[in-house]
């Protein structure tokens, strides 16, 4: 009963219909107060109008009878009008305050005092007021009875008629002679007023309680009844039933009022549905987060964790962090929770631990502060990385690096690595070995300066773009200049594009080569002594025949003729000349051929192995075909080793020759070699081919292997076409051989143009 008392006490309506009956009541109570006093007054004020005309219509009546001092007629009159309903009595003071007429009998001669009630209203000043308004002159007694009565005074004047009459006494100065007193009832009067009263009482008693029934009836139906159902309403939301049947139907303030709640509960029952949606996509993540998450309070105790973490270390309700997954029994010396909750800023740390099934394992933590409402740090998540595999993995990269820088100091060739500028980032210890230079000395410098100043330009452009240089002339710190070949591997060094270039010093190697091709060279030359000395016999024999002519006339005292011994003269010079070419060519070829390239004529070159040649093929009548295209492009190379590729390529077509001619017992076959030039798809082509016994299949893939011969003992060492192929392969060329057994064979070289090289 009491909390229903309350709950009437609080309720706003019940608040509402008692301050409206209140006012209602006092503004009731109020209005019939000022009506029934108005009504008072309004009566009063009539009463006296009518009881001043009333005295007025004595003091008239009685006008007459005074003019003649008939004093019975006065009394007659006072007896009569007295004697009406109403009137309870009328008296007629003269100037000494005695009742010289009354209506009761008794009062007759009898004197007041001045300062008596009646007499008062005129006599309270001195002299005497005459002339008072009707409000003024009237009084309120009560009778005998105990009803009011009302009594207005009326002063009676000296008119100028009783003054002029001869029968008066009275001078004309004296203004007023006496006072008519009437004295009226207001027993009927208070009757009406207190009826009056009671039924404006009554009205207002009953106008408030209707006027209350009705606003409490409203209130109950139009306010009340909607209230209550839209605070039924507003509880269904805040208990999150935001669909509601609820269809309001008021057109006034509060059915607005439910719209805006139903427009309000389909946003908030939109927004409550895109916040779960958020929370649980949230929630999923926390839990399928791939990594450790935890919520931790000012004493490191674990209040949230994902289901990672309960996975990895089996947490127990209220355990601290350093507890249960650090295996700490006290806080860590550099703990970032407690870092972020006193800073507010995010921490990051390596941590190492236990999971569950024992094993040792090492995070990256990173915290991060969640505030509460006030803006304080209320908790901080620690979000944790498993990097044990990672941190093995950098073990194993530094071991594997070490191991590696090991193998780049080690390996036994020089090695750089190269910007895309070709400035040096990095060498190995091989550097010093071989060119002299510290690592420090070489680190930032340009790769060129380590380069001949002349192979600058074009060896930095051919490391760009190529895998391989051969060749190439380098020169050390004390200025000695060695030949390297150069690899090149694009690569990356600390996130940048590189080159790997690898050198390796073929000094050693070339010198051999060069001893090798030089006793290669004067093999052949001991080879071709018998067709050189041939060669150099007959320019001999025409100049020893000229010369013993010459004797032979001067010894006989025999004149000359001019023309005769000009003749002799110039084919003596002629054949001293081609002797003079023959050994200067055979000196040339025999003298040691460099290693650096020139632009040489490739049909020049052969001409001139031909050239040496020739007497050998003539002396075993084998004929020579050339088919050589003119305006061949150069190639880059050196003339020397060229023309003694072609010269093993002619001895080999040679011997082929006389091998197939010994095998045919007649000998009866075609001997011809063949040489041949031309531009084959930017490649300069030479074709060089013989008649002779060609090359078995079984052997095709070893003519080029150094000591490999088809020769019988004693007529091959098997280095012609060893050195030949290295020589072409030096100079970016190929050789091939195309065969056919019995029937011949053909070498085909081919070169890059120059422009191509």
């Amino acid at each position: 009963m009491f909390e229903g008392a309350v709950g009437i006490y609080r309720s706003l309506i019940s608040r509402l219909i008692v301050l409206v009956g209140l006012v209602l009541s006092v503004s009731i109570f109020i209005w019939a107060y000022f009506n029934i006093n108005y009504q008072k007054e309004s009566t009063l004020q009539s009463i006296i109008e009518s009881c001043d005309r009333l005295g007025n219509t004595i003091r008239l009546g009685t006008h007459y009878a005074m003019m003649l001092n008939s004093r019975n007629d006065l009394d007659e009159i006072t007896r009569n009008i007295g004697s009406q309903e109403g009137i309870d009595n009328i008296r007629i003071y003269n100037k000494q305050g005695q009742i010289k007429f009354s209506s009761l009998p008794g009062e007759v001669d009898q004197t007041t005092s001045i300062k008596a009630e009646a007499c008062d209203i005129c006599h309270r000043t001195d002299p005497p007021l005459k002339d008072l308004a009707a409000s003024a002159r009237t009084r309120i007694l009560r009778s005998p009875d105990g009803h009011r009565q009302l009594g207005i005074i009326s002063p009676i004047y000296n008119e100028p008629s009783c003054a002029s009459e001869a029968c008066h006494v009275h001078p004309p100065d004296k203004t007023v002679l006496g006072a008519l007193d009437v004295v009226v009832s207001l027993k009927e009067t208070d009757r009406a007023i207190r009826t009056y009263e009671e039924r404006i009482i009554i009205l207002a008693v009953i106008s408030f309680l209707a006027t209350s029934a009705i606003i409490v009836g409203f209130l109950l139906f139009f306010v009340n009844r909607p209230i209550r159902k839209l605070i039924a309403w507003t509880r269904n939301i805040a208990e999150g039933e935001y669909r509601h049947e609820f269809r309001p139907h008021w057109v006034n303030e509060i059915g607005q009022l439910a719209h805006a709640i139903d427009a309000m509960a389909g946003q908030i029952d939109e927004k409550q549905e895109e916040l779960n949606r958020q929370r649980n996509e949230y929630q999923e993540l926390f839990e399928q987060v791939p990594c450790y998450i935890t919520v931790q309070d000012r004493e490191l105790t674990i209040v949230r964790y994902n289901r990672e973490f309960a996975r990895a270390f089996d947490p127990r309700p209220g355990g601290r962090c350093y507890e249960i997954y650090k295996g700490r029994k006290e806080v860590c010396q550099y703990c970032p929770v407690l870092k972020t909750f006193a800073d507010g800023e995010s921490h990051l740390s390596e941590e190492a631990g236990t999971t569950a099934d024992g094993k040792a394992s090492t995070w990256i933590c990173r915290t991060s502060p969640l505030k509460d409402s006030r803006g304080e740090i209320s908790a901080v998540m620690e979000m944790s990385v498993d990097v044990t595999e990672r941190k093995a993995l950098e073990e194993e990269i530094v071991k594997s690096e070490k191991k590696y820088r090991e193998i780049f100091n080690n390996i036994p060739n020089p090695l750089f690595v190269l910007d895309r500028e070709l400035k040096i980032l990095d060498c190995n210890e091989m550097v010093f070995a071989v060119y002299g230079y510290e690592k420090s000395e070489l680190l930032g410098e340009h790769f060129r300066d380590i380069l001949e100043g002349e192979q600058n330009g074009e060896v930095t452009q051919n490391i760009k773009r190529s895998d391989a240089l051969t060749n190439v002339r380098h020169v050390t710190k004390d200025g000695r200049a060695i030949y390297v070949n150069i690899r090149i591997s694009p690569s990356e060094y600390l996130g940048r594009d590189a080159f790997l270039v690898t050198t390796s010093d073929i000094t050693k190697r070339l010198m051999a080569e060069q001893h090798l091709i030089q006793a290669s060279k004067m093999a052949t030359l001991g080879e071709m002594a018998t067709a050189i000395a041939h060669e150099l016999n007959q320019p001999l024999s025409v100049m020893k025949t000229a010369s013993s002519f010459l004797v032979r006339k001067i010894s006989r005292s025999e004149p000359i003729r001019e023309d005769v011994l000009k003749t002799m003269a110039a084919e003596i010079d002629s054949h001293v000349d081609r002797a003079s070419c023959i050994i200067n060519h055979l000196r040339e070829f025999g003298r040691k051929s460099e290693v650096e390239r020139d632009r040489v004529d490739v049909n020049e070159a052969l001409e001139k192995a031909l050239q040496i040649f020739m007497q050998q093929l003539k002396l075993r009548k084998i004929e020579v075909e050339k088919n050589l295209a003119p305006d061949l492009p150069p190639v880059l190379a050196s003339s020397n080793r060229l023309e003694q590729v072609f010269i093993n390529l002619l001895i080999n077509a040679r011997d082929a020759i006389e091998d197939r001619c010994e095998k045919m017992c007649n000998g009866d076959i075609e001997k011809r070699v063949s040489l041949k030039t031309l531009l084959d798809r930017g490649k300069v082509r030479v074709e060089v081919s013989d008649t002779g016994t060609g090359i078995s299949k079984s052997v095709l893939d070893k003519i080029f292997e150094p000591f490999f011969t088809t020769k019988r003992v004693g007529r091959g060492t098997g280095l012609g076409l060893s050195i030949s192929y290295g020589i072409v392969q030096d100079y970016e060329g190929t050789i091939e051989v195309e065969t056919r057994e019995n029937e011949g064979a053909t070498f085909i070289i081919r070169f890059p143009a120059a422009g191509e090289a």
